[in-house]
């Protein structure tokens, strides 16, 4: 009995050991199992950090920004952007394009900030940035520290043989220095020369043109973007409503109550003739409804914009003379508009156009029913404390009721019975006056980049001619507007222009013996072209020699002249082709006159002649080479004749070929 009590407690102990091994064996195996998932998740978390890092490094290394200090301001340049700091006492510049003396054209996307209190220019390089264009449109708004909103612009190949022109908006974080490309669904179509202001949260755009590089087609829709939602919506003209005409290169001037609108510039298009550059000098008011301070209703998030509306304005005061390309900033401390410089074109004769530059500066005050003032520089006190009186003009510009007050001040750019404008009369009288604020007026100029901070306004370069070329500037000054003293440079303009009255289309090699003949050689040149109007026929005629051709000698001739008007209008061509080339609807004399250096520099190749005689020879050559091409030009000549064209517009086309812009007679700066 007692040996299986004792069997029966071994066999007990040996199933308890059994049990507690094996719940040791699974113990240790959920151990295992554990450590191995431990070690499994702090791998795979170490995994996913790398990958975390990896792509925050990638995306650093893609959005790095260069940051330097700059010798200066932006190399020369044309339609760039000039945008106050909306977060601190800064200034702007984006973008522009530069026309090289050798004609190709250059475009930039780089950004620079300048800092008034320390006058320093910073650079700032980002490889995720908009592409390199001109006359694009630029807004800044204070939210999220500031931004600067850029939209559209124009890019083209270097010989401007091809355009481009943008219709992306992107996004300049000030306190990051980084770009940020905003896609959206409904987006205004691409364009250059518009212009954008901020109302809110709503970027507000107006206008434009588009260009491929065969017709230019000005715009007039009204867009607003919503920087909150990140959507565009357009604002459609509604029936009869008054609405600014097409236009680009005008003033947008943000206010509380709306926006500011005035001038620009447009082409008129008609059938069978050149197109006509138009100088706009309209001003209009776009203004918000009262009601825009109420919330909009949750489903009617659009309903508030489709309420603004255009009002025209009437010209009250002394209103800057009919031009076009003259820069427009907002002196937001004083509610007004500073407008600066531009350019008239006139036509003078079927040859061309004159055109006059302005320097002049303007005030618009834009509250109420809006008036323009004459802002001029102050003279400083002579011994005494008196001021010396500046002299009245007789003639005085217009203004709406036809009347001036005795107590206002007149504009400088009036004019006297003599031509000369009252700021020409006074610097004639102050001469040697080292302290007349006149001696520090800018040089003439239109696209200039206006911008005002605080209360100084700052110009930066811009664009001077003088002939058929042009000069891109790349000067900068600044005037204390609460002083009106004189206006500071803050850099020097480091080109070499020619001076008032200079020709740069004549030659320096000239000598006396030359100038003594010149008028006999003039003369003849005359006579030249008279004989040759005399054996050119009317165009409804038939010349004889065109008579005594065969029909298959016509459809030759027929299929040269086309293929040479293709040739005359490529405008890159070598300089020797252009030259020794006559033009359609160019007489003798006109294409003598283009080319008169040309041909006395082959003229003095290949002979001993100088002088008087000289000149002669260079005549006589390009007179050879104008009959080789008569039958051809003649051809020509007839087919524009029967597009439409007559004689008077085809001598008008010619002459503007012959200055390098055979499409429009003016420059494409002024758009």
């Amino acid at each position: 009995m007692a040996k299986k009590k004792s069997s029966a407690s071994t066999k007990t102990t040996a199933k308890v050991a059994k049990k507690a091994k094996a719940a040791q064996k699974v113990e240790r195996k959920e151990k295992k199992k554990q450590g191995k998932s431990k070690e499994e998740a702090e791998e795979s978390e170490e995994d996913l950090e790398s990958i975390l890092d990896k792509l925050q490094r990638d995306w650093e290394e893609a959005h790095k920004v260069t940051e330097e200090v700059a010798d200066g301001p932006p190399s020369r340049r044309a339609n760039a952007t000039f945008v106050p700091c909306p977060s601190g006492n800064y200034l702007w510049s984006i973008g522009g394009e530069f026309f090289s003396e050798d004609n190709k054209a250059h475009f930039y996307n780089d950004v620079y900030r300048y800092s008034p209190e320390k006058d320093e220019w910073r650079r700032y390089i980002s490889p995720t940035c908009p592409g390199p264009r001109s006359a694009h449109a630029a807004v800044a708004s204070p939210a999220g520290g500031g931004k600067i909103w850029v939209f559209g612009g124009e890019f083209s190949s270097l010989h401007q043989t091809t355009f481009h022109h943008y219709r992306d908006l992107w996004c300049f974080d000030i306190t990051t220095h980084q770009w940020e490309r905003i896609d959206t669904g409904i987006i205004p179509t691409a364009r250059s020369g518009h212009r954008m202001a901020m109302w809110k949260h709503y970027i507000v755009l107006f206008g434009g043109f588009y260009d491929p590089g065969i017709t230019t087609r000005y715009l007039n829709d009204l867009w607003l973007f919503d920087t909150q939602e990140y959507r565009w919506k357009q604002i459609e003209q509604r029936g009869d409503e008054k609405w600014p005409s097409p236009r680009s290169g005008f003033s947008f001037l943000p206010t509380v109550e709306g926006i500011l609108l005035h001038g620009g510039y447009c082409k008129e298009y008609v059938k069978g003739k050149r197109p006509i550059g138009v100088m706009l000098q309209d001003t209009w008011f776009l203004r918000h409804p009262a009601v825009a301070d109420a919330p909009p209703k949750k489903k009617d998030k659009d309903a508030l914009p489709l309420t603004m509306k255009w009002e025209r304005r009437k010209k009250i005061g002394y209103a800057p003379g009919l031009r076009s390309g003259c820069t427009m900033a907002l002196w937001a401390n004083k509610g007004m508009g500073l407008l600066f410089g531009g350019v008239t074109d006139e036509d003078t004769s079927e040859e061309g156009l004159e055109s006059v530059f302005w320097n002049d500066l303007y005030g618009y005050q834009i509250e109420g029913n809006g008036r323009w003032i004459s802002l001029t520089l102050k003279r400083p006190k002579k011994p005494g404390g008196k001021r010396k009186k500046v002299v009245k003009p007789v003639q005085r510009n217009e203004r709406e009721d036809g009347e001036y007050g005795e107590d206002e001040d007149l504009p400088m750019n009036a004019k006297s019975p003599e031509g000369k404008t009252e700021a020409a009369l006074a610097n004639a009288e102050d001469d040697d006056d080292p302290d007349d604020p006149n001696k520090t007026i800018p040089l003439t100029r239109y696209n200039a980049m206006l911008a005002v901070l605080r209360n100084t306004l700052y110009i930066y370069g811009g664009i001077y001619e003088r002939g058929s070329r042009e000069y891109t500037l790349d000067d900068f000054y600044a005037l204390a507007l609460d002083k009106m003293d004189r206006y500071i440079s803050l850099k020097e303009n480091n080109l070499v222009l020619p001076a008032d009255g200079e020709d740069v289309s004549s030659s320096d090699s000239q000598d006396s013996s030359d100038d003594e003949d010149s008028s006999g050689d003039e003369e003849k040149d005359n006579d030249n072209e008279g004989e040759d109007e005399k054996r050119n026929p009317d165009l409804e005629e038939t010349p004889i020699e065109d008579q005594e051709r065969t029909e298959d000698e016509k459809n030759a001739l027929r299929s040269q002249a086309k293929a040479f008007m293709g040739v005359a209008k490529d405008t890159t061509r070598s300089t020797e082709d252009m030259l020794s080339t006559p033009l359609p609807g160019e007489t003798l004399a006109m294409f003598y006159a283009r080319s008169r250096e040309y041909w006395a520099g082959k003229a003095h190749s290949s002979s001993d002649n100088r002088g008087k005689l000289l000149r002669r020879d260079a005549f006589a050559m390009a007179q050879d080479k104008y009959e080789e091409y008569k039958p051809i030009l003649r051809e020509v000549e007839q087919i524009l004749a029967e597009a439409g064209l007559d004689e008077e517009e085809m001598r008008r086309s010619a002459a503007m070929a012959a200055t390098g812009d055979a499409n429009t007679g003016q420059s494409r700066n002024r758009r």
